[in-house]
């Protein structure tokens, strides 16, 4: 029962470290586990309480997250600074690949799913790692 709760309260640590809340799902599940061992119940039953509790944890984190519109954040202009700008596109290899020159450097950039394959004025839609993922056009939010 102890090394249950321990692993929870480890768990919970690690959490706190973290700042995201599936190690916290996995702490409720190791704690779902001591309390049925607590009860008596089998190893089986331990570790099924412990899955079910985290599994549903899961379910209810990720309904919550999409109900609440949830925006990823290589895309949101209010945690990217480049989302948003625009840059130009001189041509684009085959791949739908291109290299900008933007904030003083080169850049690799990639067409947006769905989106035509033409040079010119492109703005930033995301950024994913080191490439800048791009729409034709200027970016929606400067044209109001």
């Amino acid at each position: 029962m102890w090394l249950w709760f321990g692993a929870a309260a480890l768990f919970l640590l690690m959490e706190m470290a973290s700042g995201t809340f599936y190690l916290l799902l996995v702490a409720l599940g190791l704690v779902a586990s001591g309390t049925a061992e607590y009860l008596g119940l089998p190893l089986e039953w331990q570790i099924i309480s412990g899955l079910i509790v985290s599994l549903v944890g899961l379910v209810v984190l990720h309904r919550c997250r999409k109900s609440k519109g949830y925006l990823p954040t290589q895309s949101d202009a209010d945690v990217v600074q480049d989302v948003g700008q625009s840059v130009m596109v001189e041509s684009w290899d085959e791949h739908g690949m291109a290299r900008v020159f933007y904030r003083g450097a080169h850049w690799s950039a990639r067409i947006d799913v769905n989106q035509p394959v033409q040079p010119g004025e492109h703005y930033i839609h995301a950024v994913q790692g080191l490439t800048l993922i791009v729409r034709p056009g200027q970016s929606p939010e400067l044209d109001n």
